[in-house]
């Protein structure tokens, strides 16, 4: 099996959130599961030193034809760090993409994309195909992921091939459509005729990631909740009748975590490791595994200084590493910490996230008037997103919806026991504690609500307080948990085969 990626993340090259990490993870998975060619094609943006990421220049351009437009573009191949089968990456070199300092906007306002997106991603697109049409072998597959890589579905079936690759698409995230103005889109390149309300225009824009939808051969999407949620009114963003229609061709497959990289036994941005492999872990005594968690308390201790709230290894640290935006369920996360900590609940709270400007300013002004009890830094740090990971004793994720998460999964392998809303990936991944059976790996609610996050929280900190033997099996359980990539990596396999034989 011969398979083509094209996503316009892929770490550790670019990232701005799940996507990047599902592109530098599930093509290694699927190579290691037997696939006999993996590539990876996304874009080189201006943040990418090709230097420091050991990326060689092709000597020879592609000419991309869009929409009539004739683009020369420079390709960067390197290789996706890891261990096991090499994956092959490039990376279209155009001033579209290298000229311009952020991903899909300009860094100071994230929320707002460039103006000429549609045809910076349909670039990248038409490059992969055009790319595809000249490697040997040819791809089998063409897998393309999310609105920006919609137009590759449409490109792949329209280009000239001995034996055309069947087209799998993956949803990352619904709420994200790639809308653009119809004519915008026909000057890409799209037919006239597939700009109707049976074909990708939506409700007066044409919308790329309904040309994903509407013309792959197999879709996916990133947890087998969320497959089920996106064919509803409430989580389908107006194209739940698409879905529903195209539900037979549907398959919701669980995003894997990197163990290479989040496993707090070999974790270099730790001030101490801990932990063990799932198997090893499990033969540990309670004693045993208490003092391994040693550990874990140092770096809860480390992670206290750094974030200059007082050390006190009995308080329950909360910590939190999230965009912020509604989807996250921020609003939600400000009315609960302010009713909290005015309500004085013993606890501690960290927060590492950027996002809408409205909810920086609301949380600074809580951490300005709680600065021993909220810490609270605006950015974007990979180091101290792993240190909050060992660090917390909580993760909490309060969000509206959730195609999969992968937090929520680093925590538990980190003994940080995660809080969330079971919607999606949420819901797939965390079993609610219950003391009676010991059972769980986490707390879990419903109602989008300020009394059902402070129950939930609640819940959690009278676990934490009461029992200790209680706990430290809820952490125990927490971190045998398994997400690895293999099972996630033979579902992707299995769909290609479906995508081939047309089934």
């Amino acid at each position: 099996m011969n398979v083509l990626h094209v996503a316009s993340e892929v770490a550790p090259f670019s990232k701005t959130g799940g996507l990047g990490d599902v592109l530098a993870a599930l093509p290694r998975a699927l190579a290691q599961q037997g696939a006999s060619r993996v590539t990876v094609v996304s874009a080189r943006y201006g943040s990418v030193d090709p230097q420091r990421h050991g990326l060689a220049k092709r000597l020879r351009k592609l000419t991309v034809n869009v929409g009539g437009q004739h683009f020369e573009v420079g390709l960067f191949e390197g290789r996706l760090p890891g261990p096991g089968p090499q994956v092959t990456v490039y990376l279209v070199d155009h001033p579209l993409f290298s000229d311009r300092p952020g991903v899909y906007g300009p860094p100071s306002n994230p929320g707002e994309g460039y103006p000429d997106n549609a045809l910076r991603f349909a670039l990248l697109s038409q490059a992969a195909i055009s790319l595809a049409r000249e490697l040997s072998p040819r791809p089998d597959v063409i897998h393309a992921h999310d609105w920006q890589a919609g137009l590759a579905v449409y490109y792949a079936q329209q280009a000239e091939w001995e034996t055309p690759p069947a087209t799998v698409f993956t949803v990352h995230n619904l709420m994200f459509q790639g809308l653009f103005s119809l004519g915008e889109v026909q000057s890409l390149g799209v037919r006239p005729e597939l700009l109707t309300p049976d074909g990708i225009e939506f409700y007066g824009q044409a919308s790329l990631i309904k040309a994903g939808l509407q013309l792959a051969d197999r879709l996916t999407t990133v947890s087998p909740r969320y497959a089920q949620e996106i064919c509803t009114p409430e989580f389908g963003y107006r194209l739940d009748g698409v879905m529903r229609a195209r539900s037979g061709r549907l398959s919701g497959i669980l995003n894997g975590v990197d163990y290479d990289r989040w496993s707090p036994w070999i974790d270099g941005a730790l001030p101490a490791r801990f932990g063990k492999p799932p198997a090893e872990l499990e033969a540990l005594s309670e004693e045993a595994f208490a003092a391994d968690l040693s550990g874990k308390a140092r770096c809860k201790a480390e992670l206290q200084r750094e974030l200059s709230l007082p050390v006190r290894p009995k308080t329950p640290l909360l910590v939190m590493i999230s965009r912020l935006t509604e989807q996250k369920g921020i609003d939600l996360l400000i009315e609960w910490l302010d009713a909290e900590l005015q309500n004085r609940g013993e606890f501690q709270f960290a927060l590492l996230g950027q996002g809408e400007p409205a909810f920086e300013q609301r949380l600074r002004m809580l951490a300005e008037r709680y600065p021993t009890r909220l810490a609270l830094r605006l950015s974007f740090d990979e180091g101290l997103a792993h240190r909050l990971e060992a660090g917390g004793d909580f993760f909490l994720m309060p969000s509206r919806f959730e195609p999969c998460g992968l937090n929520q999964i680093y925590s538990m392998r980190y003994g940080t026991i995660p809080i969330v809303r079971a919607v999606g990936g949420l819901y797939d991944t965390v079993v609610d504690f219950d003391a009676r059976s010991r059972s769980g790996t986490g707390f879990t609610f419903l109602p989008f609500t300020v009394a059902a996050v402070t129950n939930a929280v609640r819940r959690a900190l009278s676990a934490y307080h009461s029992d200790e033997s209680s706990f430290l099996a809820l952490q125990k359980r927490a971190m045998r948990a398994d997400f690895g990539w293999a099972t996630s990596a033979r579902a992707y396999l299995n769909v290609y085969k479906q995508a081939q034989s047309g089934k």
